[in-house]
């Protein structure tokens, strides 16, 4: 999921860093699928004083929870210790978020191995229902899980889940999947080029043409027997809100998908604060002096660790790159065009990455499904943060209603 900056005003919250607020925001989110607990989480805030306290404090929440999660194993309660090693997965994630902006390569690789360690025995925990896939791509694979309510192999109806920018796997648990089990579904996860262990131990950056990656997906999870062919669903959360219709232009084997929210164009969360003269520069191919105009915010140090972290997954050489890169993450109205995929498009009230744009792709798409989500509900901000069950309840609803007339 994207972090960063705002363009509304938020009510009093957890911190002033407008980042690290919306991250506790996040995790709170998690509570009602098991993937944090409120007391947990509140209780960590409580001991963060500053940036620097982040990840230690996040990182020691998460041992805590991997020590109580072994023991628990030792004693036979895998039930409890699944329980436990997810919520500290969740928190190895949350310390994970201190380090994306650092060049620290070493602290970031470690420390993201210790939170996939825990996820990996969530898995082991789960008495065979949950399965590592590894999805062939290219010349390598994608790791995948497939999660399952129960271990008979019944065919069921999937839903095919796409994390955003820097979501962990985690993450999409609380976003999705642990709704899609309670309703007698499966749920399969992934990493992607650009996220997570692909990027933090393979090096393998972003890339806009998402069809490339979501179609040998597919392609996966159709060959296998406990995978309902006729009855597969997508969902992509932040800016998977852009790579997701950006693949169903290609992929037509989805009979509904979820993009939460809606995004048309990516790059504009990394133009909007440009000064138009430098916006002139991208567009004219003047790569000395953007390079050289970069190097003023780049003094900052918040800004340094954002621009970083932001940075990091597109893997490209200087700032004229990064930016130039930024921008063939668009949705043409000729891609829009081509999706044939029942389309439902969450709207977030004091949506901040993407401000406008869920609208604008639910225009671009006809028939789509335009959901708002208001402040008034508590469902505002970008991805319904503290508002999953609603959520949930929304898209799974409109999800049913499509396979029913899908005759599936």
């Amino acid at each position: 999921m994207a972090r960063g900056r705002s363009n509304t005003v938020f009510s009093a919250g957890f911190f002033a860093d407008e980042g690290w607020d919306f991250a506790v925001r996040l995790a709170l989110g998690q509570c009602a699928a098991g993937g944090a607990d409120a007391g947990e989480v509140l209780a960590t805030v409580a001991r963060i004083h500053g940036g620097k306290t982040w990840t230690p404090e996040w990182s020691a929440r998460a041992e805590q929870l991997r020590g109580t999660a072994e023991q628990r194993a030792r004693q036979g309660d895998e039930r409890g210790a699944a329980a436990a090693f997810l919520r500290a997965a969740g928190y190895g994630a949350l310390a994970l978020d201190g380090l994306t902006g650092e060049e620290d390569s070493e602290q970031l690789t470690a420390a993201f191995r210790a939170h996939r360690a825990s996820w990996e025995r969530f898995v082991d925990c789960s008495a065979g229902r949950h399965e590592r896939v590894e999805v062939p791509y290219e010349d390598t694979t994608l790791p995948g899980w497939l999660l399952r309510p129960d271990t008979s192999g019944t065919p069921r109806p999937t839903l095919v889940m796409t994390n955003g920018s820097d979501g962990a796997i985690t993450s999409l648990w609380g976003s999705g999947a642990a709704a899609a089990l309670e309703r007698g579904w499966n749920a399969f996860v992934y990493d992607g080029p650009g996220q997570q262990s692909l990027l933090f131990e393979r090096g393998v950056g972003f890339r806009h043409d998402w069809e490339a990656v979501l179609t040998p997906v597919v392609d996966a999870l159709v060959a296998r027997d406990d995978v309902d062919a006729d009855r597969l669903t997508a969902y992509g959360i932040s800016q998977a809100g852009y790579w997701l219709p950006r693949a169903l232009a290609f992929e037509h084997r989805f009979v509904a998908a979820v993009a939460d929210p809606g995004v048309v164009d990516v790059s504009t969360a990394w133009t909007e604060r440009l000064p138009a003269s430098m916006v002139t520069m991208l567009e004219q191919g003047d790569r000395e002096k953007f390079n050289r105009n970069m190097r003023l915010p780049l003094l900052i140090p918040s800004i340094a660790r954002t621009l970083r972290f932001r940075a990091r997954p597109f893997q490209r050489d200087d700032w004229f790159d990064t930016f130039t890169e930024a921008r063939r993450y668009r949705l043409t109205p000729e891609l829009a065009d081509a999706i044939r995929t029942p389309l439902m498009v969450t709207d977030p009230e004091d949506e901040q990455f993407w401000p406008g744009q869920a609208q604008q792709l639910a225009d671009l798409v006809p028939g789509s499904h335009h959901v708002r989500f208001l402040a008034a509900e508590g469902a505002n901000m970008h991805c319904q943060p503290m508002a999953r069950l609603l959520t949930h309840e929304r898209m799974f609803a409109w999800l049913d209603e499509q396979l029913a007339t899908s005759g599936s």
